[in-house]
């Protein structure tokens, strides 16, 4: 902390307007959300059996959502009375599916992304599903991500009570989430976490993004040696890893931006001034990292085949089809009896 900047007292209608931005924005993507997702893990289970289009990343990528989609009713309660009377251990485990959903929604968002370049790349090694492999990837980044989020819910204080309860608004009686007082860490520990945060669970991540996007719009351009000949499901391809590049950039970049100078913020390293922007545009990044819950249904419809086939001209399932036959045999036999 700058000893020279003065500590900045921040109004109660700052807390009103986030509590408001929050509420809103929850609301509006819980239902679209819900039923995107819900429907999309239908769809693929019911549907899709191929794996080397990145289908069980995309099925992880929905549940990823919907375990904050389910914790979204109570953030709502919690921000529009501003108060959170179901418990610490029910608070953390909200707040901590808040970022578990986010870096979790990264990790397969690249899956896909580089699955599908891959398969564009360089087909022949990828003629047929690779299940087990896909299950081990899922798997083992689930665990670390669940692991590195961790110390988001650790730096939290284990008192629901803020330090200053003067400053509550009128029927506040508990607090949850980011209003929750950190744990004091030293400097040097806080931008050490902070940085990893940024390099590991961001940076890297884009990097990855953006790359499979210009290999794969390359791909239409040129006549890669052992690449997929198909420009049709070249351009199919381009079309998934664009969506995954835009959903990316437009959720979770800015978050990523304003993250440290929100750290800054309430670090009393800026002026009041630099402060009181930070601490009003930093919510709006939260919520566009939020956006996401609803805007990954749409990779899924507007970039699978599958989907398309489906939607256009709904298909019979094979059971169907085969007891339908069935009848139609049987049916036959006895009207040449008669």
């Amino acid at each position: 902390r700058d000893e020279s900047l003065p500590c900045c007292n921040i109004s109660e209608d700052l807390r009103t307007y986030q509590h408001h931005l929050y509420a809103v924005v929850y609301s509006v993507i819980l239902l679209p959300g819900l039923l995107g997702n819900v429907l999309a893990l239908w769809f693929f289970r019911v549907y899709v059996r191929e794996t080397k289009k990145a289908v069980v990343f995309m099925m992880n990528l929905a549940v990823a959502d919907l375990l904050q989609l389910l914790s979204l009713p109570l953030r709502i309660y919690y921000y529009l009375n501003n108060t959170w009377p179901f418990g610490h251990p029910l608070c953390m485990m909200c707040f901590y599916l808040k970022y578990v959903n986010m870096y979790a929604s990264i990790f397969f968002l690249v899956c896909v992304s580089v699955r599908r370049c891959e398969l564009i790349m360089r087909p022949l090694q990828y003629n047929s599903p690779r299940r087990k492999r896909d299950l081990v990837i899922c798997t083992s980044g689930w665990v670390f991500v669940c692991l590195a989020c961790l110390p988001f819910p650790l730096l939290r204080n284990s008192s629901s009570q803020p330090h200053n309860t003067s400053k509550l608004l009128p029927g506040d009686d508990q607090v949850c989430f980011s209003e929750l007082p950190m744990i004091s860490v030293s400097t040097t520990t806080a931008w050490a976490l902070l940085m990893t945060a940024e390099l590991i669970g961001f940076i890297i991540p884009l990097i990855l993004v953006l790359a499979c996007t210009c290999l794969t719009a390359g791909s239409l351009r040129e006549s890669t040696a052992g690449a997929f000949p198909d420009r049709g499901e070249k351009r199919r391809a381009l079309r998934m890893v664009l969506s995954c590049a835009v959903v990316f950039l437009v959720c979770f970049a800015p978050y990523h931006v304003t993250m440290p100078l929100d750290f800054l913020a309430k670090a009393n390293a800026l002026t009041c001034t630099m402060k009181n922007v930070i601490l009003r545009c930093h919510p709006v990044t939260l919520c566009l990292a939020s956006l996401n819950c609803s805007l990954d249904p749409l990779i899924y419809y507007f970039t699978t085949d599958e989907f398309w086939r489906r939607l256009s001209k709904p298909e019979i399932p094979e059971s169907m089809s085969f007891s339908r036959r069935l009848s139609c045999l049987t049916t036959g036999e006895e009207t040449q009896d008669s």
